[in-house]
């Protein structure tokens, strides 16, 4: 008997092994080397690189809108949702209860009501906080919604793979992506602290097939049913003159995609680069490039949250990689009114990206991740007096600000920065 109670024992512990194994490593394509510079933004063969490199190809015809805040962002997806005549895709990570999580079911039910075809996907683990009465609300209405990556056996090896893309599409012809989830933090106008400072984005054009097909790449994977055809994939006419593309990451497919374009596009920066980030937790390699690009004198500014942030965890384990940037000459900024959520990295005045990925090993190598890049000088320098805005309400860190924080706060800095891989 013992014999069995120990045969039976290493198996269960091989098969737990086996799956924090599998849930803690990323895709097959890993970059280990930094990336030679070869050119600068300014150089058509950087738009070209990019768009082949990263899949879609750099597109015209399009035309962008920033929303600043719940009270410009709600209503504008809102408005998006009511306006549909044919199809709605909506992928999200974050779905909680409250006043912008009802109203945004009530509006989806409506459409599918209506007869409308209205398809969600909701993380899992990032939904787990939702009214179930919502997805009864849903499904009652007719729309089909599912769970992405919901706990079962078959999939137990995909646990820490997790959809952070936050899409909205409408008729395939209207799109939005950016930084915020679908709960009461992001709702007002950054006011307070209980009300989150974000960004979104809502695009017409060409580009708008770019976000519908990421948004299919996880809907085959969760249901393994295609929706094609010109309710979602119409003819678009150009709505503007910007150039665009969308693509996507994910560990089951190109994880380090995401972590790609971000070395390109920072060592291929000649003046300036401007970060947003709410976890901002970058790797000896990613950290090496901005560090070269500040050493070679482009103006490397990077805004994160302060101590008004949702995971401090993730600040502890910010602060303790921050030595290298800082002695390179990068200016370091904590946003203090308020929880900084905003994802979004604009280079040269004229690269723009935005999107659901944020600046850690989470998002380059575990999440699902989708990022737009907008090519357009006239909308980066809009963006960049936005970030001017938020750096003035920010609290610059200099490296002997960083050298003198207590040696309690250090040990913690590094005791948490061994979660790196995780964060």
């Amino acid at each position: 008997m013992p014999t069995i109670a120990l045969i039976i024992l290493t198996v269960v512990v091989t098969l737990v092994i086996v799956l924090v194994i599998a849930n803690l490593t990323s895709g097959e394509k890993k970059i280990e080397h930094k990336i030679e510079r070869l050119y600068g933004s300014g150089n058509p063969q950087f738009t070209r690189s990019m768009g082949l490199l990263l899949g879609p190809p750099v597109i015209g015809g399009n035309r962008f809108d920033a929303l600043v805040n719940g009270d410009e962002i709600f209503p504008s997806m809102l408005d998006g949702i009511r306006s549909a005549q044919h199809t709605i895709t909506f992928e999200t990570f974050i779905y909680w209860s409250g006043t912008v999580g009802e109203d945004i079911a009530r509006a989806l039910s409506e459409k599918a009501r209506a007869g409308i075809a209205v398809h969600v996907l909701l993380d899992w683990v990032g939904s787990s906080k939702m009214d179930k009465r919502y997805l009864k609300m849903l499904r009652d209405a007719g729309a089909e919604v599912i769970q992405y990556h919901k706990p079962h056996w078959t999939g137990l090896g995909r646990m820490n793979d997790r959809t952070h893309r936050k899409l909205l599409v409408i008729d395939g012809h209207i799109g939005f992506t950016g930084g915020v989830g679908i709960a009461d933090e992001w709702t007002g106008h950054a006011q307070d602290e209980k009300h989150w400072r974000d960004m979104h984005f809502r695009v017409e054009g060409p580009v708008v097939g770019h976000m519908q097909a990421v948004f299919m790449d996880n809907w085959v994977k969760a249901t393994g049913n295609v929706l094609h055809g010109a309710p979602y994939f119409p003819e678009i006419d150009a709505a503007g003159d910007g150039f665009a593309h969308m693509f996507s990451s994910s560990p089951s497919g190109g994880s380090d995609d995401m972590q790609l374009m971000y070395l390109m596009a920072v060592t291929a920066a000649t003046q300036s680069i401007h970060l947003s980030s709410a976890y901002f937790v970058p790797d000896k390699l990613t950290i090496n490039a901005l560090v070269e690009a500040a050493k070679r004198g482009v103006k490397v500014r990077v805004i994160t949250p302060g101590k008004r942030i949702d995971t401090h965890t993730v600040r502890e384990a910010s602060r303790a990689c921050w030595g290298d940037l800082l002695a390179a000459g990068v200016e370091m900024h904590e946003y203090q009114p308020t929880m900084f959520h905003c994802k979004l990295m604009i280079v040269d005045e004229y690269l723009v990206s935005v999107g659901s990925t944020n600046f850690d090993n989470r998002s380059f190598k575990l999440n699902d991740e989708a990022n737009l890049n907008i090519y357009d000088r006239d909308f980066a320098r809009r963006q960049t007096a936005i970030f001017d805005g938020d750096v003035g309400n920010a609290k610059r860190i200099t490296l002997d600000d960083w050298r003198r924080r207590p040696l309690v706060e250090k040990l913690l800095e590094h005791a948490v920065a061994l979660l790196d891989s995780q964060l």
